[in-house]
């Protein structure tokens, strides 16, 4: 899977993890809400009184139909106005216990795990090479990815590495070579096979190569004693 399908998979499930338990919060807030309404409308019947007492929230809540609110929903008593106002008020913390968290926890446990798998995916596609099975096709090395079956080569961040003809034919020279090194007269042979002496040439592509391997990935082309050239990944520096 290509980078930025991966992180577009990760975005979606941090989506959904966040709606979901958004959505279950709400539901739960409705519902406190109402049974709170419904329990201090029957107190203040009952009451008939304008006066909070121990007896008020005892009654209040014995007509709680929502168990876990009872000692948790408190009342409030608005005394700005002329006339008696009374209010049930329960906290954000209980509201949340309250609501069932568990498809949004589960969501949660699946972003995570991914979340683990781009990062290790990310990890092997710096750190090394890596060819995938043959259904992918794939072969992976400092940060780059060629693509067999597109005939591309991808960045880490799965942007495709715009190479010119040549630059292209020697990156898939370079990834098909075991030791990732390439003789001077084994490239010209292949890229210039007509041209009798093509050390220049050859010159100005690798020179006009490496920056875009830099901008694109940690991998880097050296001189081996003159006579080859090799592309090896960059250390790290700490």
């Amino acid at each position: 899977m290509k980078q930025q399908y991966a992180v577009v998979v990760l975005f979606l499930l941090l989506l959904a993890s966040s709606l979901t338990s958004l959505d279950s919060y709400r539901s739960t807030s409705r519902r406190v809400s109402e049974d709170m309404s419904r329990a201090l409308s029957l107190t203040m019947q009952e009451q008939q009184s304008d006066v909070i007492s121990h007896d008020t929230i005892r009654t209040f809540n014995s007509h709680l139909q929502i168990a876990a609110l009872r000692g948790k929903a408190t009342l409030v008593v608005d005394t700005r106005g002329s006339q008696f106002k009374a209010y049930a008020h329960c906290s954000e913390a209980t509201i949340f216990r309250l609501s069932d968290q568990r498809p949004a926890t589960i969501l949660w446990t699946l972003t995570f795990l991914w979340m683990m798998f781009v990062w290790y995916r990310r990890q092997q596609m710096i750190g090394g090479d890596q060819v995938l099975p043959s259904a992918t096709s794939e072969t992976h090395y400092g940060g780059v990815v060629y693509s067999d079956a597109e005939d591309r080569f991808y960045a880490i961040n799965g942007e495709v590495v715009q190479l010119t003809p040549m630059q292209h034919q020697l990156m898939q020279m370079f990834f098909q070579s075991p030791t990732h090194s390439l003789a001077k007269t084994e490239i010209c042979e292949v890229l210039w096979p007509k041209k009798p002496d093509a050390n220049e040439t050859l010159y100005t592509l690798i020179r006009r190569l490496k920056p875009v391997l830099e901008q694109h990935s940690n991998l880097k082309i050296e001189s081996d004693r003159g006579k080859a050239y090799r592309l090896t990944i960059k250390e790290i520096e700490n």
